[in-house]
C-alpha cells in the first residue's frame, strides 16, 4: 500500500512543463489564435502560466494584464510587474476601479454590510470568513470588519446579506475577464485561465469571471505541484513562497479562511486521497488529525463538488448539436 504523504504529489517538473507547452501550442493551432492573454496577479498560478506560455510561444506572443482596483493587495501589481519584466512579456495596466464604481460594486456591498454594522463606511475594511473551517466543518460565514482605529469585529452573516456581498464582489472577477477578452479579441489571441486542480475541482472561481477561459493549462495540477513548477521555472522567490490569497476583499484573506476546510498543502493531500479511494482514517493519520475531522473534510470535498458542478457547465439547451468541443 502506497504511503500517504506529500511525496505522492511529486512530479517531474521539466517533463510536466514540456507537456503543458505542447498543449498550449496545439490548442492555439486548433483555435486559430496567434497568442495568449492572461491576467497576471503576481500569484503563483498566474506566474507559472505566464512562464510556461512564454516558453511555449515566445514572450512576444504573451500579453500580461495587471488589473488592480482600490482594494487590491499592495504586492500584487509589484510582483506582477516583476514577473512580466523577467519573462520579457508585454505588460498592460488596467485599473478597474472606475468600472467597479460605475457598476456600484462597492456601494452594493457596503449597503449589505451596513445591515450588520451600520457605521461601516470610508476607512473601514472587511472580509468574509468561514466558521469552523479549520475543523473541517463549514456551517456558515462570518463577516469580519475593521474600523478606522484598527479594531476588528465579527458577526455571523445572514444568508441574504452573504449572497448580496458575494454578488457585488463577483463584479471584480467579471470585469477583469471582460478586459482579458477585449485584448484577446483585438489581437486574435486566446484567453488563458490560471486555476489549479484544487480550485478547479472544488469550484473556487466565479462563473463568467475567473472561471472563463479558452484554455486552462494547469487545471490538472495540485497547488503543491504548481509551487514546484514555479521553483523549477526560476520565478522570483517571493512568488514561490507567497501564500495564496483571494485578493478580493479589503482585509487580507487566505483561501482556507474563505473557502477550503484546511490550508492548501493539507487540502491537496486530502483531495488526492479522496480521488484515490484512501480511507478517512489513513488521511487522519497522515495529517495528524482526528478521524472524525478527516470524514468532515471528505464530506466537504464531496459537497463542494455537488454544489458547484453547475459552474463547469455550458448553457443548458433542449437539443445538443455538433458544436461542442471534441475530446
Amino acid at each position: 500500500m502506497q504511503e500517504l504523504s506529500p511525496r505522492v504529489l511529486d512530479i517531474d517538473c521539466e517533463a510536466q512543463a514540456l507537456r503543458i507547452e505542447d498543449f498550449l501550442r496545439s490548442a492555439l493551432a486548433r483555435m486559430h489564435r496567434r497568442g495568449v492573454v492572461l491576467g497576471l496577479s503576481g500569484g503563483v498560478d498566474s506566474s507559472v502560466c505566464a512562464a510556461l506560455a512564454a516558453r511555449a510561444l515566445g514572450p512576444q506572443r504573451v500579453v500580461a494584464l495587471l488589473m488592480p482596483e482600490r482594494e487590491s493587495g499592495e504586492a500584487s501589481t509589484r510582483l506582477g510587474e516583476q514577473v512580466a519584466r523577467e519573462l520579457g512579456l508585454r505588460c498592460l495596466h488596467e485599473d478597474i476601479t472606475p468600472a467597479l464604481d460605475g457598476l456600484q460594486c462597492y456601494a452594493r456591498r457596503d449597503q449589505a454590510i451596513r445591515e450588520l454594522f451600520p457605521d461601516y463606511g470610508p476607512g473601514w475594511k472587511s472580509k468574509l470568513a468561514i466558521a469552523e473551517g479549520a475543523a473541517g466543518r463549514v456551517h456558515f460565514f462570518d463577516l469580519v470588519v475593521q474600523d478606522p482605529r484598527g479594531e476588528l469585529r465579527r458577526r455571523r452573516l445572514p444568508l441574504q446579506a452573504y449572497l448580496r456581498i458575494v454578488a457585488a464582489t463577483n463584479f471584480k472577477q467579471r470585469v477583469r475577464k471582460n478586459l482579458e477578452y477585449h485584448h484577446a479579441d483585438a489581437l486574435n489571441y486566446a484567453v488563458l485561465g490560471t486555476p489549479n486542480r484544487l480550485e478547479f475541482d472544488q469550484g473556487f472561481f466565479v462563473k463568467n469571471g475567473d472561471g472563463a477561459a479558452d484554455l486552462k493549462p494547469i487545471a490538472h495540477l495540485y497547488k503543491t505541484q504548481v509551487y514546484a513548477l514555479a521553483r523549477h521555472l526560476g520565478l522570483p522567490r517571493e512568488v514561490c513562497e507567497a501564500q495564496p490569497t483571494t485578493d478580493t476583499y479589503s482585509l487580507a484573506q487566505g483561501q482556507d479562511e474563505f473557502y477550503f476546510a484546511l490550508e492548501w498543502p493539507r487540502m491537496d493531500l486530502a483531495l488526492w486521497a479522496r480521488d484515490h479511494g484512501v480511507a478517512a482514517e489513513r488521511l487522519a493519520e497522515a495529517l495528524d488529525i482526528e478521524p472524525a475531522q478527516a470524514h468532515h473534510v471528505y464530506a466537504d470535498i464531496d459537497a463542494k463538488r455537488r454544489g458547484t458542478a453547475y459552474l463547469h457547465w455550458p448553457a443548458l439547451r433542449i437539443e445538443a448539436d455538433e458544436h461542442g468541443p471534441t475530446p
